[in-house]
């Protein structure tokens, strides 16, 4: 029954089409597995229900982040690879099974349906603090399942991705109740009200999002922006053109199909790049600097947003990430620059950054697993990086979000960029690290999550993955296909609309979080009042 959960989250999850309604019932075979467990004669049950629900996670998890593995081998032995991949696929499944070991301790001192919504606020706690420490890893939260039938969840808009949490898991839970009141014997005027709160769950929530999404008209505020997908291989980036070829092929797609009105060109994560980095406060003197310029001469108000792969020097260790060389110290930098046709820059340097690859987690705690750290193939020092998000704004005055590729998937962290004035979103992203797996097309499809939270059209230029221009319902109104060098252009609305998500942010994710906390205080005062009744 457990294999059978993990089998429907997998089936349900993107980017497998139309398969994501299976999230309302796919938790209900594990509840009666663990319910089973827990009105039968085992012993040690709450190990037995922490392997049930470990076993679900990893197996779901698994099966639809497999594509993480084909990175880590690319740079690392197989065997390397295989152990570091362990990280993102079982982690999260240990504090999955730690909500469901949670669960049961409340089961054993308080009623069923108290002991269920406890169970929501620890899973809802667990992906709060998945996309928060560390080793933040937000890529498997519930609510994401929903991005390729967006349809069905306009009201994200109002509540996030922990909207999505929530209602997914209340229906498992009156789905479950209901099939284990008719076993129970329970009257049949209780079962029907549990199914009748199910319809209304499923069918208020869906009906006004499809009412939202065939009735919502945008503002007509029109921007020609282009888009552009180089297809530099990520593995052989200096190895088979020259930092100035692939300048000048950025440069070619681009004219390929600007309009003197065009106002963005979009270039993907570090597009703009050379062995070493460029010397951020240095940059404009630099031939690239200029010949970008040059290129943006035809057009009276271009901008070229672009990833670059920079560094800062300093004096002294300014930063944590500081590192010393030479007698002085720099941070380098995955980062965003916007180029207009003046000698200013405008720079963003991605914030989160992936654990192991961009960052060494718990530097200070975990020093003494650098040396075995670097043995697999891992960074042992980290980028630099900035402590909130900053908009680009043109000459013009048009504000642009600067996410930088694994950046899209925290909805509230992109919804501080609105905040501070961002009237579109342009992700810059390099997706080629997975080859042709399900991993470019589930970062595609979580695009759509952040249009809609926001309502802000997104310019997603990928370097080897899916470029698209996504408007404000969550539409792809165009997109590449895999693996192809191209451009694409489209006149995208302004919006300055800041929605009710924008405003207040993860607040269920937050009620959560208060809730496992009560909950947990639950337990521990009903295994005192054990222990002195003993």
């Amino acid at each position: 029954m457990a294999l059978l959960s993990a089998f429907l989250l997998w089936l349900a999850w993107p980017p497998i089409p139309y398969t994501a309604p299976l999230l309302w019932v796919a938790f209900i075979p594990l509840l009666f597995a663990l319910e089973n467990v827990m009105r039968g004669d085992y012993r040690k049950k709450g190990m037995k229900v922490f392997w049930l629900g470990g076993l679900t996670g990893v197996v779901w998890n698994t099966a639809s982040i497999y594509w993480v593995f084909n990175a880590m081998n690319a740079v690392m032995p197989v065997y390397a690879a295989a152990f570091v991949s362990l990280i993102p696929f079982c982690l999260a499944a240990l504090l999955m099974a730690l909500a469901f070991r949670l669960y049961y301790q409340l089961r054993k001192c308080y009623p069923i349906g108290w002991s269920l919504t406890g169970l929501v606020c620890f899973w809802i706690a667990y992906e709060y603090l998945h996309q928060t420490w560390d080793l933040a890893f937000p890529w498997m939260t519930l609510g994401n399942g929903f991005a390729n039938t967006h349809q069905l969840i306009q009201w994200y808009e109002y509540t996030g991705v922990y909207g999505g949490t929530v209602w997914i898991w209340a229906l498992n839970i009156l789905l479950f109740l209901s099939i284990l009141s008719a076993r129970d014997g329970f009257a049949r005027s209780h079962r029907r009200k549990l199914l009748v709160a199910v319809i209304v769950l499923i069918g208020v929530p869906s009906f006004w999002s499809l009412w939202r999404y065939t009735t919502y008209e945008e503002r007509e505020n029109p921007s020609n922006v282009v888009v552009v997908q180089p297809n530099i291989d990520p593995y052989g980036k200096f190895t088979f053109l020259t930092p100035e070829s692939q300048l000048d092929n950025l440069i070619r797609l681009s004219e390929s199909i600007a309009q003197p009105n065009t106002e963005f060109f979009i270039w993907p994560e570090t597009a703009i790049a050379r062995q070493g980095g460029f010397d951020e406060d240095r940059f404009y003197e630099h031939p690239t600097f200029l010949h970008i310029q040059q290129f943006l001469d035809t057009y009276k108000n271009g901008n070229v947003l672009s990833g670059i792969e920079g560094y800062r020097i300093y004096n002294s260790p300014q930063t944590s990430t500081a590192r010393a060389f030479d007698g002085v110290y720099y941070d380098a930098f995955n980062s965003a620059v916007l180029i207009e046709n003046s000698a200013k820059l405008q720079y963003y340097h991605k914030s989160k950054l992936v654990a192991g690859a961009e960052q060494f987690p718990f530097a200070g705690a975990l020093a003494f697993m650098k040396p075995l750290f670097k043995g697999f193939g891992g960074t042992t020092g980290s980028y630099g990086r900035q402590d909130k998000p900053s908009v680009f704004y043109s000459q013009s005055g048009i504000g642009a979000a600067p996410v930088i590729c694994y950046e899209s998937i925290w909805g509230d962290y992109v919804a501080k960029y609105i905040e501070q004035g961002a009237q579109f979103i342009a992700i810059v992203t390099n997706d080629g690290w997975w080859g042709d797996t399900a991993g470019k097309d589930q970062h595609l499809a979580y695009a759509k999550l952040r249009a809609i939270e926001t309502r802000r059209w997104v310019a997603r230029s990928a370097n080897t993955g899916i470029s698209a221009f996504i408007n404000q319902r969550g539409d792809a109104v165009q997109r590449t296909k895999w693996w192809v060098s191209t451009a694409i252009k489209q006149d995208i609305n302004l919006n300055e609309e800041i929605t009710f998500y924008v405003k207040t942010g993860d607040y269920f994710a937050y009620a959560g979080c208060g809730g496992s906390l009560a909950f947990g205080l639950m337990i521990l005062f009903a295994l005192a009042k054990r222990k002195n009744n003993r």
